[in-house]
């Protein structure tokens, strides 16, 4: 036989309810924290919020159902069906409440943790353990492809012991940390890593990581290229200043000497000229000052001017320059850099070929694009200086380098000219089997070749380097 309900009973189903609501709420945030704990951190305090209050909401009116119970037993007021109604519509409506609050807080953390895994910067969560449990795609990119990173440590996955210093001391004292970490590997790189607490009570900790690996490198370069052009300046400024003042001090009036040493300065005034025009040729094209037009040129044409430029200093040597360009052979490019692409990888390669050698300038169409070379029978280049011949003042021989008046950008300024074009340069060369230039353009469309201009008049353009 079933007992009528009492207020006590009433209670217990009232604080029932509230005890399944406010766990289904907090189950939803632990589901989120085992696959999103960056979302669920900040979801979890809103979760928490929707618990708390829905459950003040049902502890009211269960204070409020039990207090008319207990009226009512004391014959103080009498009990109606108003009561029994009230309270499943508080409480429907407080469900209801949840409800729509879980489902808008499961939205906004599906929503975060897109944003966390579309992020370029690395990210993951340790436990108080300093042991990742949760990461976004970009640090498994970053770091490890292949390996699996949930349960290892800091010190397990970088071989750092900073970082696992700084991972404790987040975990354990909620001390931040910024650190930077070179990361070797198939492809090197360099990390700055910001490490936070996640706080007292949920304990563990946050790192985000970046990736400089190119900030680094162009900061190396920009202070390679403040060293370079420092040294490039002082040598001729030096000679200058040095013969000067022994002509000042009474040399002027040495027949002999004196003529040598005005030679001397003028070759090198000549050498400082030349050096200051590269600079700033590399400054406007880096800057995109000087814009380059895409016009249909005959490449045989263009290289047979650039030859003329050269062709004095072949002589000098004995280097035969032989043209193998065939007529017709049109391009996509802009007129006086393609006449400086060839000038200058020619008078490279006469500088640093041998007396009596040859260079053999070529061309061939291949499909929509047309490769132009210059091949060389010189000493040829090693393998190690070959990634960065095209880096400005690099040399393979410095010092003859020098002697034989170059620059260090005649290479930098060819590679900076055919990309302007939307080409690409590369080289290929065995020691002692000589060296090959090629330069890969875009081939005119036969619509466009009707439209075509005749070669302009030679002009000032870029000085060989």
């Amino acid at each position: 036989m079933t007992e009528p309900n009492t207020p006590n009973d009433g209670r217990r189903s009232a604080l029932a309810g509230w005890a399944a609501l406010g766990l289904g709420a907090v189950g939803l945030s632990l589901l989120a924290l085992g696959t999103a704990p960056l979302a669920a951190l900040a979801g979890g305090l809103m979760s928490a919020a929707v618990v708390v209050v829905s459950g003040e909401r049902l502890n009211r009116a269960s204070e409020k159902r039990i207090g008319l119970y207990a009226a009512a037993a004391r014959g103080h007021v009498p009990l109606n069906d108003d009561v029994h109604q009230q309270e499943p519509t508080q409480l429907a409506r407080a469900v209801q409440s949840t409800a729509e609050n879980a489902r808008e807080m499961s939205r906004k953390l599906s929503v975060l943790r897109a944003v966390i895994d579309g992020m370029a910067e690395g990210v993951w969560i340790t436990s108080d353990d300093g042991r990742v449990i949760e990461h976004n795609n970009a640090l498994k990119e970053m770091l490890y492809a292949g390996r699996e990173l949930v349960g290892q440590r800091a010190d397990e996955l970088l071989k750092s012991p900073e970082l696992q210093e700084a991972v404790e001391k987040a975990c354990r004292e909620s001390q931040s940390a910024r650190l930077e970490l070179a990361v070797e590997g198939v492809r090197p790189r360099v990390l700055s890593i910001h490490i936070s607490p996640l706080g007292r009570e949920l304990g563990g900790s946050a790192a985000v990581f970046f990736d400089v690996t190119e900030l680094r490198r162009l900061e190396k370069v920009r202070k390679d290229f403040v060293a370079n052009v420092s040294h490039e300046l002082r040598t001729p400024i030096t000679a200058i200043r040095g013969y000067a003042e022994t002509l000042k001090s009474g040399a002027l009036s040495d027949p002999v000497n004196a003529p040598q040493m005005v030679d001397i300065i003028h070759r090198q005034s000549e050498r400082l000229s030349e050096l200051v025009e590269d600079l700033l040729e590399i400054s406007r094209l880096e800057s995109k000052q000087l814009q380059l037009t895409q016009k249909p040129i005959e490449l045989a044409e263009a290289a047979a001017r650039a030859l003329e430029t050269v062709r004095p200093k072949s002589q000098a040597r004995n280097t035969a320059l032989e043209l193998q360009v065939p007529p017709g052979l049109w391009v996509l490019g802009d007129q006086r850099a393609i006449e400086q692409v060839v000038l200058n990888l020619v008078d490279n390669a006469v500088k640093y070929t041998p007396a009596n050698s040859h260079v053999i300038i070529g061309a061939k169409q291949n499909g929509a694009e047309v490769v132009l070379t210059v091949r060389d029978d010189g000493p040829g280049i090693d393998a190690r200086h070959l990634p960065r011949l095209f880096e400005r003042f690099y040399r393979v021989d410095k010092g003859r380098s020098r002697d034989m008046g170059g620059t260090g950008l005649g290479l930098s300024i060819v590679k900076h000219l055919v990309n302007g074009m939307q080409g690409e340069v590369s080289v290929e060369s065995t020691p002692g089997q000589g060296s090959t230039f090629s330069v890969t353009m875009r081939a005119a469309p036969a619509g466009q070749l009707a439209g075509a201009e005749p070669a302009e008049a030679p002009g000032d353009g870029m000085g060989v380097n």
